[in-house]
């Protein structure tokens, strides 16, 4: 829940999203999905979009608000969107990922997406949740305090940025680049460029004579709040902007203490707003983003891209100097600095201690047509040595709704609370032994109203990697993090239970962990997975089934009328 809204918000969740719908308002539009050529890079080609835009619509709400959403789907591929950050009280059916809360909506088919944004502001954001379809099917979601609230800052900004969407983009078509990967088992193409808003910027071959960078007029002294969100596949990003500090003021629409820093780092799915004040010598000066890059020897995208900020003065552009792909003392800085900015409402029980590895791995295999893995293998990846599989003949949450999955026949509620063997996650040389899981699709049971924490802790299995792990339907306080192993007798000493930043996306070190903790509020069935698209698609994903409490408003809604079939 951010801060400094009105008096309600200090009650519960339920009771927040009551008192905010006595002042929402209600706003209605239509997605269109449909193929648009595009040419970024050297190529022109056909990508989906949302209404022929790329970047997607920017959807603009006051806290309270209740958006309907009618997704039209005129492309050829299945489509869902997913509203990241969005808690979706009691409103699973409209969160979105495939095959976990609802069946696609086919080629043809439409679906209305119906929620309320109570508690929350700041910056979200929407995008496809089927396939890699989310390198172009993507927007911004900017909610403002009510209608007579201030920010809750000391200085309130004079105006605001149009949101700045970080992106990938591929010179071919990405569901083509993820199908090649699975039919193989071999890891993906990487990226050919990072985007801002939907370009690459001036530092790409084919982009300098076409108009390719994003260019943001500002005023010289002016106090501006700009948005930023990375909405990449598979790339966490450094962002600076030459000559200019920023001060981080909200992360994933949580307000935070102000932080001044000339870096920011932002993992996939993750937003931070920041104020900018333009006191610089009038100029042009690029904002540039790239890669950080925590695994060793895999491959990733290392260009750079670059946007403008543009006093309104001719020529060339002061670039910014960013961190090396690999600086994870960087990275952590600017992680560990964030705290919320209020105090927490933290329970001081636990209902629900739950450890939990987050990985890649490989899976032996005997066709050499589909073994494109290092030494004959298949790449995988997996919670708990648990690789998600998804559905097909229903979706999770219909399946429990109606009863007809409990029994194992659509999942089952088993997934372990801890990782089957104990090892040293970390270890230069993790035992090959160790390197297959299990596929299946298996979620952990919750009761209504549990206090849930959650150690994430990497392992070295392959490589070691910074994981961004999101959980939809929640944002969580993230207690701590560090590097090795987690020892419970020693860090839960470190875990700040004052000030914690609140999130919906935590980047968990490469070979370390993070502690996460979160009250299970919201019935219904939420994916909880690792935000670089490739994991996910090698199965390091689990979901969490929360149980309804007592009564309407502790129950999941109904499911609605047009929710598409499978």
């Amino acid at each position: 829940m951010s801060s400094g809204g009105p008096a309600c918000w200090l009650l519960s969740l339920s009771l927040a999203l009551l008192c905010s719908i006595a002042a929402a308002k209600e706003h209605y539009h239509e997605f269109v999905i449909r193929e648009t050529t595009v040419k970024r890079l050297c190529k022109t080609q056909n990508v989906m979009t949302v209404n022929g835009q790329f970047p997607g619509p920017t959807l603009e709400i006051n806290e309270g608000d209740s958006l309907i959403i009618n997704l039209i789907n005129r492309g050829r591929y299945n489509m869902t969107l997913h509203w990241h950050g969005v808690r979706q009280m009691r409103t699973g059916w409209s969160d979105g990922p495939e095959f976990v809360t609802q069946c696609p909506v086919r080629p043809g088919q439409s679906y209305r997406y119906r929620f309320t944004v109570a508690g929350q502001e700041g910056t979200l954001w929407w995008h496809a949740h089927s396939s890699w379809l989310r390198a172009t099917v993507y927007g911004a979601l900017v909610i403002r305090p009510r209608d007579g609230n201030k920010y809750p800052f000391d200085v309130q900004p004079a105006r605001e940025l149009a949101p700045i969407m970080l992106g990938e983009w591929w010179e071919m078509n990405p569901v083509d680049v993820v199908r090649a990967a699975t039919l193989t088992g071999a890891a993906p193409n990487i990226s050919d460029a990072i985007t801002v808003n939907g370009q690459p910027g001036d530092l790409y071959i084919c982009s300098s004579n076409q108009n390719t960078t994003a260019v943001f007029p500002v005023n010289s002294g002016e106090t501006t709040l700009v948005r930023f969100i990375n909405a990449a596949l598979n790339t966490e990003l450094f962002v600076s902007l030459a000559g200019h500090n920023m001060t981080v003021v909200a992360t994933d629409a949580s307000y935070t203490k102000p932080h001044v820093t000339s870096v920011l780092l932002l993992a996939p799915g993750q937003t931070t707003d920041v104020i900018l004040t333009f006191d610089q010598p009038p100029a042009r000066y690029y904002l540039a983003a790239r890669a950080y890059a925590s695994a060793q020897g895999v491959p990733f995208d290392n260009t750079t891209t670059t946007a403008i900020f543009d006093y309104g003065l001719a020529g060339d552009a002061m670039m910014p100097t960013l961190p090396a792909y690999n600086d994870t003392a960087t990275a952590t800085a600017f992680t560990t600095s964030l705290r919320g900015l209020r105090k927490a409402e933290i329970p001081a029980r636990v209902d629900e201690s739950l450890f939990f590895t987050v990985g890649v791995g490989l899976i032996n295999c005997s066709s050499s047509t589909k073994c494109g893995g290092p030494n004959g293998t298949r790449f995988a990846a997996s919670v708990n040595n648990v690789s998600f599989v998804l559905p097909s003949s229903s979706s999770i949450l219909q399946a429990h709704y109606h009863g007809d999955g409990d029994g194992g026949v659509v999942f089952t509620d088993d997934f372990p609370a801890s990782p089957p063997v104990v090892f040293d996650y970390t270890a230069q040389n993790v035992s090959r032994g160790l390197w297959q899981p299990a596929p299946g699709t298996k979620v952990y049971r919750l009761k209504y109203g549990a206090a849930v924490q959650v150690v994430l802790q990497g392992t070295n299995i392959f490589a070691g990697e910074n994981h961004p792990i999101h959980l939809h339907g929640y944002d969580f306080y993230i207690l701590a993090e560090g590097f090795g192993n987690f020892d419970a007798a020693t860090d839960t000493a470190k875990f700040n239970l004052d000030d914690p930043p609140m999130r919906n996306t935590v980047g968990v070190p490469v070979n370390g962990w993070a502690v996460i903790r979160f009250v299970a509020d919201n019935p219904g069935v939420w994916l909880m997975h690792c935000h670089l698209d490739v994991h996910i698609t090698w199965g390091l994903a689990m979901a969490f089934l929360v149980d309804d409490g007592v009564g309407e408003l502790q129950s999941i809604e109904a499911p609605p009328p047009d929710l598409p079939l499978c």
